[in-house]
């Protein structure tokens, strides 16, 4: 199984678009586009289902005392844990990509609706897809101009004083079962747990974001 993304190239930086903030030179970050990117797959297995599409941060730091903290940086060397961007099940087999755009264009505070995805397949067949609830889900908890629940895709968002560029991966798995056996509210963590030994196959393709001018400055140019 094989996916892409025509929104970044593999190993590459993810557009400023697609993320939930970029640089901002006089306030260090501004909201951004944060339109989900465009992402493609093939070479599906036989005996597929449904399939599940993750994306998550692996470069989250596990202390977050001197996150955003002026006079202050995350050091590279903080240890790090995973952060859900997004969660997508119940895909039908008979999809193969999905546009840029098309789950999230623009930030909205308080977070998009869900879990259930209404969706038209091209034979006008109606489907419905599920997201699960991403981690800015928890991150807003305590704000109360943004705090909600924050269904299906947001973007990176970094930050702005970490030493380290973020990885994202995105994976798509191919699983053994029509529908992911998760009821209600869900995050992609408790996705990534409901999918083992349903596993036929699975592919990913990952790209990189910073918000510290610094490091971006050094990273693949969008």
């Amino acid at each position: 199984m094989k996916i892409w993304s025509d929104s970044f190239t593999e190993g590459g930086t993810i557009p400023s678009r697609c993320a939930f903030a970029a640089i901002d030179p006089a306030s260090h970050i501004r909201l951004s586009s944060n339109r989900s990117p465009h992402v493609a797959w093939d070479d599906v297995p036989a005996g597929t289902e449904s399939l599940v599409l993750l994306c998550h941060d692996l470069d989250v730091p596990t202390v977050g005392t001197d996150v955003n903290q002026e006079g202050r940086v995350v050091a590279d060397a903080l240890p790090r844990t995973d952060f859900y961007h997004w969660a997508l099940v119940d895909i039908p087999v008979s999809l193969h990509a999905f546009a840029e755009g098309l789950f999230s264009d623009m930030v909205t505070p308080g977070g998009k609706s869900g879990p259930l995805v209404p969706f038209t397949i091209k034979n006008g067949t109606e489907h419905q897809l599920r997201h699960g609830v991403n981690d800015y889900t928890g991150w807003f908890a305590s704000d109360p101009d943004m705090a909600g629940e924050y269904y299906g895709y947001d973007g990176p968002c970094p930050p702005w004083n970490d030493e380290r560029a973020h990885t994202y991966v995105l994976t798509l798995y191919a699983l053994d079962i029509p529908r992911l056996p998760l009821d209600g509210r869900f995050t992609g963590k408790e996705a990534r747990l409901a999918i083992k030994g349903h596993i036929l196959d699975e592919a990913s393709i990952f790209g990189v974001y910073s918000l510290n001018p610094e490091i971006a400055a050094i990273l693949p140019q969008e």
